[in-house]
């Protein structure tokens, strides 16, 4: 099968890019030491090249990801390699992928690429039913990541169905709930089986453009994916009766081309996702609290117990919920610390380089 690649989002700006006797190809799953790749001569399974296998080694952001553009080489042995990833327009990166330190951070600062070149994330939560409700801290960190990477996130409240006949202002206060966790994100409702939604998803891919869906395993991703799709691309599971949710069942990230235009990153359910390298995606999920900031009498007011603190102004009045604030705190408390540790690792990965100049050095001075 062959691809047209700009439907699958090749452009001029990445033609530039592309180093000198190799071929374009968007990867479309990822395995050990190797790539699913989709390429305008078809679909090809790839070896990562002596260059990547470096880059990653050094760093494993730099490892292929789902979504990535690569530059192929053609093999004396009569196969593609490959060569090189693509300079990212956009990276979901999630922090705390290495081992866990006391209050459930990472121990290594490093990161973990779960999407690239993306332009939309959809964030699915499930919808709340007699026994559940929607985790708006979870949103909020993953629409803080969404934010950071490049890409615009869109909340989609999944299984709406299970509020039932006569549900209607439930499901109204869940969305207007989840919307004040996501000041400034579109928040839609979706019932996949039966097509609700589906068609107002759909349209933030027009363009060819790219989407990761992301969420926890039984938030009907890639149910909503097959809709998208419009046929069975990723298997499904049927929900538990006991609690109305779904079980795992997507073990792999797959980049899925739609036939009506636009691309969709399915990925399994996401049990810890850690910051990393935050810079404004914190600010912009609590951009209310950034706007109360403004009033605080202090301009370092950490909104605890200073006077003339117009944030917990706005808790005591009702204004602020009080989660809200400490999912704030929580999440400024972790980009710090994941801050610190990124630095430290790098500072540490610079000193190694040093002494091995060093000994180089020393060991040529002698006679």
């Amino acid at each position: 099968m062959s691809y047209d690649l700009s439907l699958l989002g090749w452009h001029d700006g990445l033609a530039a890019l592309l180093p000198e006797g190799t071929v374009p190809a968007r990867v479309a799953r990822v395995d050990r030491g190797a790539a699913e790749v989709l390429a305008a001569d078809g679909e090809h399974q790839v070896r990562y090249g002596a260059r990547v296998r470096r880059s990653a080694a050094a760093d494993p952001v730099a490892l292929p990801c789902v979504g990535d553009w690569a530059a192929l080489t053609w093999l004396d042995e009569g196969r593609y390699e490959l060569a090189e990833v693509l300079p990212r327009g956009s990276a979901f990166v999630r922090g705390g992928v290495g081992r866990v330190s006391r209050g459930g951070l990472s121990g290594d600062g490093q990161g973990q690429v779960l999407a690239a070149n993306v332009d939309v994330v959809f964030v699915a939560e499930p919808s709340m039913h007699s026994t559940d409700f929607a985790d708006l801290g979870r949103i909020e960190r993953l629409v803080a990541l969404a934010w950071e990477s490049g890409g615009t996130p869109v909340v989609l409240i999944t299984k709406a169905d299970l509020f039932g006949p006569g549900g209607e202002d439930g499901l109204r206060d869940l969305l207007a709930d989840v919307a004040s966790a996501a000041p400034g994100v579109d928040v839609h409702a979706v019932c996949s089986p039966t097509g609700e939604g589906v068609a107002l998803v759909r349209s933030y891919l027009d363009g060819a453009k790219t989407a990761v869906v992301l969420g926890p395993s039984g938030a009907g991703k890639s149910t909503l994916v097959n809709a998208l799709a419009e046929g069975e691309v990723m298997e499904t599971q049927h929900i538990r009766a006991a609690d109305g949710r779904g079980r795992h069942t997507t073990v792999h990230r797959q980049l899925i081309p739609l036939s009506g235009g636009g691309l969709v990153i399915d990925t399994p359910g996401i049990r810890r996702v850690g910051l990393y390298e935050m810079s404004d995606g914190v600010d912009m999920v609590f951009s209310d609290i950034e706007e109360l900031a403004g009033s605080c009498r202090f301009s370092d007011c950490r909104h605890q117990e200073e006077p003339g603190c117009a944030v917990q102004a706005a808790v005591e009045s009702g204004e602020l919920p009080e989660r809200r604030l400490a999912s704030w705190n929580k999440l400024q408390r972790e980009a710090a610390w994941m801050a610190r540790r990124t630095d430290a690792r790098l500072r540490s990965e610079e000193t190694r380089k040093w002494k091995t100049i060093h000994k180089q050095m020393r060991g040529r001075s002698r006679p």
